[in-house]
């Protein structure tokens, strides 16, 4: 469905409500992500009059369709609207209620009919998980050695939480005990000092295992917080649990912003995975580490997790994959080497990147945009993914001099050495593909939005010193 099917539709549902110029150009607005101001720019209303108006209009569509409609998730729910509405028209023989549907909540997503929003990690058993062979089969059978070390590497949104997932859920098939700590979280108080951030941890793993934190027996002042940390696992931890345990550790990266504790973090895990070497209670644990991009902070090669056990680093979906995941959403027309070709822009658009092919799959299921649509709005501030790519440019507008690296990276015409912070920030964010410290855009999506947005932002900054200086 296009935005003008959408809203006839909702017009019929509204019998009661007179669309005028205004709803119309609201609801045609929110539809294509823009925000009020932008509505405001071009209209001749003011943006606070369109506000208002916008907030009744969804306030209007939440009480007939008995569920909270905002600027935000309107394709979302009237995309279930609509599924459930075709839905009724086929069973109406069967004289399904369609008021209690209207009034009634709206199942959750289920596969085959519904898909989940992308964004999120994936359930355990969807059907549009994407296998990149041979990476998972690597870490399934590695999670089985004693004492083996896991390390993941992906920039934001490229499936590591949903592998990582899996990885714990295979684990807990075998028998094993799995726990996962997500330093995202951890209160910036926890990173006060490495005693605060061992005793979270401890703190942590402890609940999630059913035991009774006892720090207080194990610590000792004397013998230094890792010690401690490391007697209270030998000890205590390791010696409550029979089985194998497989400690993950999500977002590892949060640990990088904080230096002082991340050069005695890291090592001590380090001397874990090494201690399983000589004694076998350490054998038990089995550690897995996430990250979204390289540390840039010196460790000594010998102290260092990240050149030893099995180095995982996720790539982009290869464009079989893609194709792969076009069908399992439903697309009919991405069958074949004809529905190849058709998919081969996607790809040169967003390189394979797992969230941008999910969310351009996500809309072509629900029929509310044609690809060439899609394609030419998408590094636009009216495109599918303007919500992604505005929440990136807001970094940029606090950090200026990570701009200009970006602009520098984005205008070369081939890879460009850039300084290792920038590189740690710029790929963690998903925005550059290193080769070394040689950088170069990740994807053609970035390159486009950001060349546009960021030389405007120097533009318009440019004008304004020129007008301060008059």
């Amino acid at each position: 469905m296009n935005v003008d099917e959408v809203l006839e539709a909702i017009e019929q549902i509204l019998p009661d409500k007179q669309f005028g110029d205004v709803e119309r150009l609201i609801f045609r607005q929110s539809w294509l992500g823009r925000s009020y101001n932008e509505m405001a720019e071009g209209s001749g209303y003011g943006s606070n009059y369109i506000k208002e108006i916008g907030s009744q209009l969804w306030q209007d569509l939440s009480e007939v369709l008995g569920k909270r409609v905002t600027k935000k998730n309107l394709q979302l729910v009237l995309g279930q609207y609509q599924y459930h509405r075709i839905r009724l028209e086929l069973e109406s023989q069967k004289e399904f209620p369609f008021d209690s549907v209207i009034k009634g909540d709206f199942p959750d997503l289920v596969a085959g009919s519904e898909i989940e929003f992308p964004g999120s990690p994936m359930s355990i058993n969807s059907p549009l998980y994407i296998n990149r062979p041979p990476l998972e089969q690597l870490v399934y059978n590695e999670i089985t050695q004693p004492g083996c070390f896991i390390r993941i590497k992906a920039p934001r949104k490229m499936g590591k939480s949903s592998l990582l997932n899996r990885i714990i859920a295979g684990a807990k098939q075998q028998g094993y005990e799995a726990v996962k700590v997500d330093f995202q979280e951890a209160d910036e108080s926890v990173f006060a000092s490495i005693d605060t951030t061992l005793r979270w941890l401890c703190a942590n793993v402890s609940r999630q295992l059913n035991l009774t934190a006892r720090l207080d027996d194990y610590w000792d002042e004397d013998m230094g917080s890792k010690v401690s940390c490391k007697i209270y696992f030998q000890a205590y931890v390791l010696e409550q649990i029979e089985k194998p345990f497989v400690l993950a550790f999500n977002e590892i990266n949060r640990v990088f912003e904080h230096p002082s504790i991340a050069r005695d973090l890291l090592p001590m895990l380090r001397f874990w995975h090494e201690q399983a070497k000589q004694e076998e209670t350490w054998q038990k644990l089995r550690l897995v580490m996430v990250h979204s991009t390289e540390i840039y902070i010196q460790l000594h090669l010998n102290q260092s997790p990240f050149n030893i056990g099995l180095a995982i680093c996720l790539p982009p979906f290869s464009p079989q994959q893609v194709q792969d995941l076009a069908v399992g959403y439903g697309l009919d027309w991405a069958t074949g080497s004809e529905g190849a070709q058709r998919l081969a822009p996607l790809q040169a658009m967003v390189g394979g990147h797992p969230y941008l092919v999910s969310l351009a799959l996500y809309h072509l299921r629900r029929g509310w945009i044609s690809l060439p649509e899609l394609l030419q709005a998408a590094p636009t501030p009216s495109g599918i993914y303007s919500q992604h790519l505005r929440e990136n440019l807001t970094i940029f507008q606090s950090e200026p001099q990570l701009a200009l690296v970006l602009q520098q990276v984005l205008s070369a015409n081939q890879s460009v050495p850039i300084n290792a912070i920038a590189a740690y920030k710029l790929e963690s964010l998903g925005l550059i593909q290193l080769d070394g410290n040689q950088a170069s855009p990740s994807c053609e999506l970035y390159r486009l939005y950001f060349q546009q947005q960021l030389g405007l932002e120097n533009r318009v900054n440019s004008l304004v010193r020129s007008e301060t200086w008059r």
